[in-house]
C-alpha cells in the first residue's frame, strides 16, 4: 500500500499452508516463490513477513485466536471442506488466503476482511485511522 509510504501504519504477512495446501514451501523459500511463482514477476513484498504458521484448528497461533475472538467471522459459509486442513473447524475461522485484520495503533482489533472484500474498501478504513 504505497499511497501509505511515510505514515505510521505497517503490514505483516503470515503465511500459512492450511488452505489447499498452497504454501507447502520451507521458510527459507517463501521469498523465492512471491518472487518467482505466485505472484511472481519478481514481486518482493514491502512489510515483514513472518514465518508459516497455522491460523486455525488445534495448532493455531495465540495471536489468531486472540484476533478471530475479537472480531468474528462475517461469512458463515466455511467453503469446500476438502480444501481446509486444519481440525476441528470453528465458525470464526479464517475461510482462506488473504484475509486481513485491521488493528489500531495501540493495538485494538478494529476490523476484520474476508479474501472477497474489495481492497478499496480496506484502503478507506487504514486512511481513517492514520
Amino acid at each position: 500500500m504505497d499511497k501509505f509510504d511515510g505514515a505510521k501504519f505497517t503490514i505483516l504477512g503470515f503465511p500459512c499452508n492450511q488452505f489447499g495446501l498452497q504454501s507447502p514451501e520451507e521458510d527459507y523459500e517463501t521469498l523465492d516463490v512471491l518472487r518467482c511463482v505466485r505472484p511472481g514477476g519478481g514481486f518482493l513484498p514491502k512489510f515483514p513477513l513472518f514465518s508459516r504458521i497455522e491460523v486455525n484448528g488445534q495448532n493455531e497461533d495465540p495471536l489468531f485466536t486472540y484476533l478471530k475472538a475479537s472480531l468474528p467471522s462475517m461469512n458463515l459459509v466455511t467453503g469446500d471442506i476438502k480444501t481446509l486442513f486444519w481440525s476441528p473447524i470453528r465458525v470464526n475461522d479464517i475461510r482462506w488466503n488473504f484475509e486481513k485484520f485491521l488493528i489500531t495503533s495501540d493495538g485494538a482489533p478494529y476490523k476484520r476482511y474476508d479474501f472477497h472484500r474489495p481492497f478499496e474498501e480496506v484502503e478507506r478504513d487504514v486512511a481513517a485511522l492514520v
